[in-house]
């Protein structure tokens, strides 16, 4: 990034609901400062359209799930200096993951009166099972002091710190009661990477993973809390298997539980 010229910036959509690019957009006049520093050069939801660009810096919103998104990573990868991931559906899947979990000809022939126009994958899979990846940014959505963070540090040439902690930490230093301590929820926090600033327990409500595994997440002591709050196996299983379920330490916790209640 030596050239007088502005470092160019790509941000691409794959299976998604947008949601994660959003977080580029709600940054406001933020994002006006920025503009400044960069080039969007691709950013359909904001208007620039050249896909196959060479870039700096692509950001990638979505996970694999169609055989057109298979080759359009791969462009993406080989365009791209830096390819960061931003969101639960780049990251780990998303919640179409959950077809990973089932017969994916089974149901799509049960939802659709002629299942032959379906083009799409068995399974919903992260980017990082198809191409190197260098930066991923978790959330459900990712938020713009992320995304902004992320950007800003690889323009200065350095990898931006990640966030480790769970969400319980987060409560403890907004003070936030806990909710699994006083109200009984089945909260996913102990075993969360922060984020979100314990956006839902300062409502009173439980975590529900939206930013995917902390680091070390004791996912076999907190789904014996869950049973000792009351849960079912089934019910365990879902909490684990939900927005993040393709993340491999919520995937095996989920599955375990599952197991049991088959059992």
């Amino acid at each position: 990034m030596e050239s007088t010229a502005k470092p160019k910036v790509a941000v691409h959509k794959f299976s998604s609901c947008d949601g994660c690019q959003l977080a580029f957009l709600n940054l406001g006049a933020a994002l006006m400062q920025v503009a400044e520093l960069v080039d969007f050069t691709h950013f359909a939801e904001a208007g620039p359209l050249a896909p196959d660009a060479a870039v700096d810096i692509a950001f990638v919103e979505g996970s694999i799930a169609t055989p057109d998104d298979l080759q359009r990573i791969a462009r993406v990868r080989e365009q791209s200096r830096f390819l960061v991931t931003i969101g639960a559906c780049a990251t780990a899947g998303g919640v179409q993951a959950l077809r990973n979990l089932a017969n994916a000809g089974e149901w799509i022939a049960g939802v659709y009166a002629r299942p032959e126009h379906i083009h799409s994958l068995d399974r919903s899979t992260p980017i990082a099972e198809h191409v190197k990846v260098d930066l991923e940014l978790w959330g459900c959505p990712v938020n713009g002091r992320q995304v902004l963070g992320a950007l800003r540090a690889l323009l200065f040439g350095v990898m931006p710190a990640q966030e480790n902690d769970k969400v319980c930490m987060e409560c403890k230093r907004r003070q936030t009661v806990c909710v699994m301590v006083t109200r009984g929820r089945a909260c996913m926090g102990p075993v969360t990477r922060t984020g979100c600033g314990a956006l839902c327990p300062s409502f009173g409500r439980d975590c529900y993973a939206c930013y995917g595994p902390a680091e070390n997440p004791n996912t076999a002591a907190l789904a014996r809390r869950f049973e000792g709050l009351g849960l079912v196996p089934e019910a365990v299983a879902r909490r684990f298997l939900f927005i993040n379920n393709g993340a491999p330490a919520f995937r095996d916790a989920g599955l375990k539980s599952g197991e049991r209640h088959d059992g």
